[in-house]
């Protein structure tokens, strides 16, 4: 038996309380998807008119006038992806912030520009 002296303090809130209770987000956004707060989730975030949460505030701030990930948006907040990805999906549907999802090369488009992609890549990998 646990004592009451034992219960942890603080603002301990369960991943399920933040996105209320959903676990699937209103688009699928893919891992390495850029966001960027919009002009109107900078106008919002101060007012709060939308009814947004702590973590929505911290995201259009993170990602005010520069692109974050969302595997990066996730690792900073320390929340668990599918979390991240249902805040930021819920944000886009509002047009609180734009997401930049990574295009796609198929066997119809020019290789080169896979090959051009992978050799900046593989350049700033270097840098590094």
């Amino acid at each position: 038996m646990v004592a009451e002296r034992d219960e942890p303090t603080g603002a301990l809130v369960r991943p399920y309380a933040v996105t209320r209770g959903r676990t699937r987000p209103r688009m699928e956004i893919a891992l390495e998807a850029l966001v960027e707060t919009t002009v109107r989730g900078r106008n919002s975030a101060g007012q709060n008119t939308t009814g947004q949460g702590r973590e929505q505030q911290y995201i259009a701030s993170l990602c005010d006038g520069r692109l974050q990930s969302l595997a990066e948006v996730a690792a900073r907040m320390k929340l668990p992806l599918g979390v991240a990805r249902v805040l930021i999906a819920d944000m886009a549907a509002e047009g609180l912030v734009a997401v930049y999802e990574p295009t796609s090369f198929d066997s119809n488009n020019n290789d080169a520009v896979g090959t051009e992609l992978l050799e900046r890549v593989l350049s700033g990998l270097r840098k590094l």
